[in-house]
């Protein structure tokens, strides 16, 4: 099983930029398809980027698209969310997941498809 560790957030202004990063430890990271999640405080776990496992696929959030992009590296075993834009809606803790084994193709929208997650980053925007 692969263990997950996010880092990268912080205090940002609106319109700045962070580069989140997870790091997998296991040898099946290049078979997982993998994601990127939020929870801001008083909500519910929300979606916002999932990669294929070899980077052929891509999803977004609509709150997403155009100012994130996800990435990840199956050779140095990352996962990378480039935070473009941001906004102070954007304030939330980040959490990376992972789902093993899964179709080559595959991009995963909802957390229940993951079964690995990090312990998440926080990431404040000011106004």
């Amino acid at each position: 099983q692969v263990l997950l560790s996010e880092s990268g957030g912080g205090l940002g202004q609106a319109g700045d930029s962070l580069r989140l990063s997870c790091a997998a430890s296991g040898r099946t990271f290049s078979s997982c398809a993998l994601g990127w999640f939020r929870q801001a405080a008083g909500k519910e776990r929300e979606f916002v980027a999932a990669i294929s496992r070899t980077s052929g696929y891509t999803a977004y959030a609509d709150s997403a698209k155009g100012r994130f992009t996800i990435s990840r590296d199956n050779a140095r075993n990352k996962l990378y969310l480039q935070m473009n834009s941001l906004k102070s809606e954007d304030t939330a803790i980040y959490f990376c997941a992972a789902a093993e084994v899964a179709p080559l193709f595959a991009v995963y929208r909802s957390p229940d498809q993951y079964g690995v997650w990090g312990q998440g980053t926080q990431v404040t925007v000011s106004a």
